[in-house]
Formats: structure tokens, sequence, C-alpha cells
């Protein structure tokens, strides 16, 4: 009896992100023999999901959208790094080496946009992992979906440290026509010896800025994030005073500050590479981070030293562009997370 072929091989079925953290606690990632491995040294395994959007709370968003899981910048303080055990990998070299595509992400956000029940609240785009890390120059993941949100006119703000960014001036427009739109440019210092030792994996300070011109010259809402500053690596007044004046030389719209804060995954990683690398400074840290926040009084005299800048060189805070924002929040909370 004669067959037919498929009119498209559509090639074996990527497994679950579920899957995936079967396989990793089974047999760590070695198990994962699909992850191609790319000039970066780090290995990419393509994943399905089921959703798209991620409800959190306690945020001035309701929503998150992350289409990688994993980044490749490395950032010792990153926040996120304590997520990846939700796919039993661990906070340190996993985080920055293991990264999840999530391939049917834009279909998936698609659909869920198309929802009736969909209210087209404010989403925040890159909470979890940077959307404009190098391998989005080839998947393209995050792109596609600025164009679904800006045909559902679904307002969004997105954070990231890569200068790619400006690859999709042309969509973030059509995005700020149809809703609103901003970009948080993360840039915690332009010291370089800070950014060498703290964001190993990230675009230099100047380049990230640069970006951040060329946006603002499009039309197109931007600011900088001063976040985290880091105690002992860019809390200085001088170092604050450089980051701030540099901001207000590349024309950002608008700053924000907050300082470091250590929870879970993250915390342990950080301390063990403060222990390898400045063994003299772990005291001062132990005691600076009792607890998961440093001292109130603390975070307050460096966030009031930002602001004073903040004045002396004309640049708006986060509040005075139309944004409502406590700098002492924590990062979000996802709800629930789902596989």
């Amino acid at each position: 009896m004669a067959t037919h072929p498929l009119l498209f091989d559509l090639g074996p079925r990527k497994p679950t992100t579920r899957e995936i953290a079967d396989r990793v606690k089974q047999g760590g990632t070695a198990a994962l023999t699909e992850a191609e491995r790319r000039a970066d040294d780090a290995r990419y395994q393509e994943v399905t999901c089921r959703s798209a959007l991620n409800r959190v709370e306690g945020m001035p968003f309701n929503w998150t959208l992350n289409p990688y899981r994993g980044c490749t910048h490395g950032c010792h303080y990153c926040f996120a790094r304590r997520y990846h055990v939700q796919f039993e990998m661990n906070a340190d070299d996993e985080f920055a080496s293991v990264i999840l595509v999530k391939r049917n992400f834009v279909e998936v956000l698609a659909r869920q946009l198309d929802r009736p029940s969909w209210t087209r609240e404010n989403v925040a785009f890159g909470t979890a992992t940077d959307p404009y890390q190098p391998i989005e120059g080839h998947y393209k993941l995050t792109r596609r979906c600025v164009e679904t949100l800006a045909r559902a006119r679904t307002p969004i703000g997105l954070i990231t440290k890569g200068p790619m960014v400006v690859r999709d001036k042309d969509v973030l427009q059509d995005l700020s026509r149809a809703a609103t739109c901003t970009i948080y440019m993360s840039v915690p210092t332009v010291d370089e010896d800070a950014w060498r030792i703290l964001e190993p994996g990230t675009a230099h300070p100047l380049q990230r800025l640069r970006a951040v011109r060329e946006l603002v010259d499009a039309g197109i809402n931007a600011g900088v994030l001063m976040a985290p500053i880091v105690p002992g690596f860019s809390s200085s007044r001088d170092k604050l005073e450089r980051t701030v004046k540099a901001i207000a030389d590349h024309g950002a719209r608008f700053a924000g500050c907050n300082v470091m804060y250590l929870q879970d995954g993250t915390r342990t990683h950080f301390m063990k590479f403060m222990a390898r690398e400045f063994p003299a400074m772990v005291p001062r840290y132990e005691k600076l981070y009792a607890k998961k926040y440093p001292p109130d009084a603390y975070r307050k005299e460096v966030q009031a030293m930002v602001r004073t800048l903040q004045d002396r060189y004309a640049v708006r805070g986060r509040e005075d562009a139309g944004e409502r924002i406590d700098e002492s929040a924590p990062e979000p909370e996802q709800v629930g997370f789902t596989w």
C-alpha cells in the first residue's frame, strides 16, 4: 500500500520544560543530549511551553514574559539565577551555560492575547532572563513577541542589557503607537572594573547607553536602571556620579536605581564568588546582608545620593517619567510557574 509523506517534516517533538526538569533530575545536564553547543560555549535546549504570560503579584504589573530561561550574560548578582532550580539546574554555571529556548513561545503568546478575557494589561518583558541576550540574534523570539504585542495593542515595559534592542526599533515604534512601550536599559555602573568583575558576559556600559540614545532618537521611551548598585563595587559617590552623568549625556528619558539584594540561590552563588575572588570582603558582606536586603538606612542613603545626582544632571526619576514605582520593592514573584 502506497504511503504519502507529510508535506512538511516537522521533526521530533521538542520536550516540554517539565520533561527537561525530569531529565536533569535523573541524569544531570548531560542528559540534555539534544542541546546544541554554540560558539559562546553555552548549550541551547529547545523546549515547548504551555503558557507565555505568567501572572505575578506585589508589583505594578500583573504579567511577565520570558521567551528564554537562563542567560549567558552571567551577572554574578542576578536575582534570576535562583529560578533555574525550577528546571533542576543550579544557580551557578548552569544558569549561564544551559539556556532553554521556548520555540513555540510566540504562537502560545498569540493565543493568550487573542482570548476575549485578555484586557491588555501591562506586561513586564524580561524579568527572569534577558530577552536580548546574544542568542536572540538567531531565534528572534523577542522581535516576534513585540510584533504580536503590537497587534494586540498590549503595553509593555522591557528590561535588557542587550544593545541588540536597537535592531527592533521599527517594531518597538509600532508598539509605541499601538499601546505604550518603555525600554529599561540596565546599566548599574559605567566603572569598567566593576563591569568586568560583575557582568562578565555583557556589552560595555557605554555601548548600552548608546543604544538608549538611539532608541530615544527614534521616539521610543527609553531610560536606564542603575540596578543593582553593588556595595563596595559601584556604590561610591564618584562611581555613582560618573554613571549618572553618562546617563544624562546619552539622553535617557529617565533613570532609577536599586541596591543589590540577595535571595536563595543568588545569595549562595554570589557569596561563593566573593569567597573565591574577594575573600577579604566577605565578613563585611555577611554583616551587611544578614538578611535578604541590606539595612534600610543604607539603601535610603544610596538612593538619596543618586537622586541628588539626578537633580544635578537633570535626569528625571522613574516616577517623574510617569511610572509609579517603589524602588525598594522586590523583584516579581511568579504566582505559579507554568510548565
